[in-house]
């Protein structure tokens, strides 16, 4: 039966504190000398991390184990073996099984007593903590680079990176006209093929913002140190009208409206006779909305512009909803203020009862009550849901209000293009919800408006769904 010395670093740790596989095997020797263990067979990891199992000396010894041929292991200290708790209290229990004893150069352990277990079970959750901590480090050191505007990543298409600063390369033309192509209202495949790039990659340079000068910090874009190649308003008219998983048609409202029972997207058909309008897919299989005249559609989210910009009385209802809700959001936010303040109390609380318990100023006996009662604290904190996200912006709608009360709405709308007509738009209308019984039209800022179907020159269908004619 082999006596095996199981030696692990990694590249870090042999950085920082010179801790070398030659040392770890010299001293687990020593230590198989002393307590006349006879022979030791040497398996070593270097470089290896030990967040996990997936380590090839360590598979072998396991399999030596597994094979019967092992009667002892020994270990430096235990986070030799692994950092990660659960993997310790298996790899214990593997051990356990097969009759091995385990020896910790640094830590005294007798797995036969109840003691010794929670010790190793301690152990165990220390080394899980110092490799979440290197974790933790690691994500600071990200963040606090791209607070200082650096890129922390493989640059994006159009940069090259030099000292964590994005360089505009011979790709940054290219990035540009791809911009100024989607805003021009090509689509990406057209896009890919005048630029001679993937679309998929069309597609993630449209997204990516670091092309406006930012970089990513967390959940958050904030500026960068390096030189936008598109300026917000150039970003902002190519993403114009368009939202994730909506192909846009030819027609005006193409992309935005909706079935108001199922919320699924609408599509425009064409009988072949001259009819065009907007059917949901799946009308029959659940869903009743009955298919609307596109002309029809469209006049409704004319007619939502038009109410914004000239009902005094519908923009004052507007403006106290959303000063209603703006309230209520301020309420909610201090909730989640003085919750993010004391998620922040228990971690500070925990940081010290490490320190205490690693200065051995307390039990481990203590030092496992407490941690359960501050781990119960920050799953009742964890378990409130979060507050809801600002939807509406009444600052937002009166802009919306001022732009339209300086434009001649109907003078222009019979000016322009198709194009120009498909811009204003975008500009105002988020989407339009279809009913059976009435459109419901959002302008941007400003929420959705139900707007009868008379008063579009559309049929009342409510009643025909109920199996009644209704009226011509």
């Amino acid at each position: 039966m082999l006596t095996v010395a199981y030696c692990r670093v990694s590249t870090e740790e042999q950085a920082a504190e010179g801790f070398s596989i030659d040392g770890q095997a010299d001293r687990l020797r020593q230590y198989a000398e002393l307590h006349d263990l006879g022979p030791v067979m040497v398996v070593t990891d270097p470089g290896r991390s030990g967040k996990d199992l997936n380590r090839p000396g360590l598979i072998h010894v396991l399999e030596m184990i597994d094979d019967g041929a092992v009667s002892n292991v020994l270990v430096w200290r235990l986070d030799r073996l692994s950092r990660n708790l659960g993997d310790l209290i298996a790899l214990a229990d593997r051990f356990g099984q097969a009759d091995v004893s385990l020896h910790s150069f640094t830590e005294k352990l007798d797995l036969s007593s109840a003691t010794g277990r929670m010790f190793y079970n301690i152990l165990g959750s220390f080394a899980q903590f110092y490799r979440e901590q290197l974790s933790e480090s690691v994500r600071l050191g990200v963040m606090q680079a791209a607070r200082q505007g650096r890129w922390t990543n493989r640059p994006p298409t159009g940069y090259d990176l030099e000292d964590g600063v994005l360089i505009p390369n011979q790709d940054a033309d290219t990035v540009r006209a791809i911009f100024r192509h989607r805003a021009e209202g090509l689509s990406q495949a057209e896009v890919s093929r005048r630029v001679g790039i993937n679309q998929s990659t069309v597609l993630s340079i449209l997204r990516n913002r670091a092309y406006l000068g930012q970089v990513k910090c967390g959940d958050e874009w904030v500026d960068g140190l390096h030189d936008a190649l598109v300026t917000e308003k150039q970003f902002q008219a190519a993403h114009r009208g368009r939202r994730k998983g909506i192909r846009r048609g030819k027609d005006l409202t193409s992309g935005r409206v909706r079935c108001g029972h199922c919320g699924r997207s609408m599509s425009v058909m064409d009988n072949g006779a001259g009819w065009q309008g907007y059917r949901c897919w799946h009308r029959g299989k659940g869903c009743d909305v009955p298919r609307f005249r596109n002309t029809g559609l469209l006049q409704g989210a004319l007619l939502g512009v038009k109410l914004i910009r000239d009902d005094d009385e519908l923009q004052a209802a507007i403006r106290q909803r959303l000063e209603d809700r703006r309230a209520a959001r301020r309420d909610a936010g201090g909730l989640q203020a003085q919750r993010r303040r004391q998620l922040a109390d228990i971690d500070q609380k925990r940081r010290k009862l490490f320190e205490l318990y690693y200065g051995e100023q307390i039990t481990a006996d203590s030092f496992q009550a407490e941690d359960l009662r501050l781990n119960a604290q920050l799953e009742a904190l964890q378990a409130q849901p979060d507050a809801e996200p600002e939807n509406e912006n009444l600052d937002a709608f009166d802009q919306v209000v001022a732009v339209l009360a300086e434009l001649d709405w109907n003078a222009i709308w019979d000016a322009a293009t198709d194009h120009e007509r498909r811009t204003l738009l975008d500009e105002f209308l988020v989407r339009l919800d279809v009913f059976a019984d009435h459109l419901e039209v959002e302008i941007r800022g400003a929420g959705k408006l139900n707007v009868a179907l008379h008063e579009v020159g559309l049929r009342n269908r409510s009643v025909e769904i109920a199996g009644v004619e209704g009226p011509r």
